[in-house]
């Protein structure tokens, strides 16, 4: 027969089990941010620590990865003082790792009376859990793609059900207004992106544009647990009830960090095709116009040295002539090559402008290094030997962008400056 039974059990009994049997009982004083361990047995023993203030028992019981002791960046520890305040029961098991060791444990919060807190922990047997465990490596790859998500009623001004799946799985304590909780979850999103969600979650905002079940979503970086900017989708939705001066709202933040990267360099993929002469893998004609415009548009501001050259393959008709299309591609070829090499030290920018005519955008580069440099492109194209043609000889035009100059001033003396080049006789500078 066992020991007790319920004809004699008695409250007393009951509190006397529960001081041998719990793992650990501690009493808490929020105002002082303080705790006193009252038990400690098992793994709680060197767990929780005397001198511990209230924070740094939160800290340490849910601000960290899932099944990791790694912490959280510090910019997100301003949920800690929140996190410790509770209007009534709560009840949570969390995972926490010591010395390498994963536990898991549960946890009841008993509020004594405001602010004063008994909190109650009891190591659970891993094994009991494995199905569960199974259940969540399975949903794993759903948890990381929603990484927050909470309810926001607006008209109580609250927040509720609050879920951050890096830290757990369970639904997270949080006493927080959702005027409170938006203007410190600002501090996380990027600087460029903080006045757009300030003016998406303003509450007056969301009572104008949302309809009961409108969803509507703006992608932005914000910073994660571990410190990095990430893209998010954040996305609001507005949840159907039968009052229509209701405002309740499911706010849920979505990692899109991967998938945009990708569209990112698909889309950088793409600019760089648009962007790039076919034959010669420089920049095309539309490109190098739009580097011209725009390297003149900032002399105009910056006052700093700016040059263009025009250059033309001299007599590069014959060559299709006499060797046929394919050489005269692979002349192209050879002398863009040729030309990237001279100006590779420079800061300048080479495009083809159409045919056998190409044009470099000389930065940082007033009129007389301009013609140096132009002269030493010259001499080392015609010292060149090209396949199947043996040498050949480029004509080239030269201006220094002046202060009051359009786009059309400025190539017009260029292209003046080539003209006459090849006016004179062909293989020789002209600066304008």
């Amino acid at each position: 027969m066992g020991k007790y039974s319920l004809d004699t059990f008695r409250v007393e009994d009951a509190s006397v089990y529960l001081r041998d049997h719990v793992d650990a009982i501690v009493a808490v004083d929020g105002k002082a941010n303080a705790i006193k361990p009252l038990s400690k047995e098992g793994i709680f023993r060197d767990f929780i620590r005397d001198n511990w203030s209230y924070t740094d028992m939160i800290e340490k019981l849910w601000y960290h990865f899932q099944n990791s002791a790694e912490a959280i960046v510090d910019d997100y520890r301003v949920f800690l003082a929140t996190s410790g305040k509770f209007q009534g029961k709560y009840s949570r098991r969390v995972n926490i790792m010591i010395d390498g060791n994963l536990h898991v444990i549960q946890i009841l919060v008993y509020p004594v009376e405001e602010d004063f807190y008994l909190y109650l922990m009891e190591e659970l047997d891993k094994s009991a859990f494995r199905e569960e465990d199974m259940t969540n490596k399975k949903v794993d790859t759903i948890q990381k793609i929603y990484l927050f998500s909470m309810y926001i009623d607006i008209v109580k001004d609250t927040t509720s059900s609050i879920s951050v799946t890096e830290l757990s799985g369970d639904v997270m304590n949080q006493q927080l207004k959702y005027s409170e909780w938006r203007m410190m979850i600002v501090n996380m999103i990027g600087k460029e992106y903080q006045a757009q969600f300030l003016e998406e979650t303003d509450p007056e905002t969301l009572k104008k544009k949302y309809a009961p079940g409108r969803t509507s979503s703006f992608d932005c970086m914000m910073m994660n647990l571990e410190g990095e900017y990430i893209w998010v989708k954040l996305i609001l939705s507005r949840a159907e009830t039968s009052n229509a001066d209701d405002y309740r709202f499911v706010f849920m933040v979505q990692n899109i960090h991967e998938e945009f990267a990708e569209l990112r360099r698909t889309l950088k993929e793409y600019e760089q095709r648009a962007s790039m002469d076919s034959l010669t893998s420089i920049f095309n004609h539309g490109r190098i116009e739009t580097e011209m415009c725009n390297a003149i548009v900032e002399r105009g501001k910056n006052g700093r040295p700016l040059s263009i050259m025009m250059l033309d393959i001299d007599f590069f008709k014959q060559i299709n002539d006499v060797f046929g299309h394919a050489v005269g591609d692979s002349t192209l070829v050879q002398f863009t090559r040729k030309l990237s090499d001279c100006i590779s030290d420079r800061n300048a920018v080479l495009g083809r402008w159409g045919g056998e005519e190409f044009a470099v955008v000389c930065y940082d580069t007033d009129g007389k290094a301009a013609e140096e440099l132009a002269e030493t492109i010259r001499k080392a194209i015609e010292e060149n030997e090209f396949e199947r043609i043996g040498n050949i000889t480029c004509s080239i035009g030269v201006t220094e962008v002046k202060e009051d100059d359009s786009f059309n001033k400025a190539f017009e003396r260029s292209d003046s400056a080539l003209y006459q080049a090849k006016t004179d006789g062909r293989n020789r500078v002209v600066v304008f």
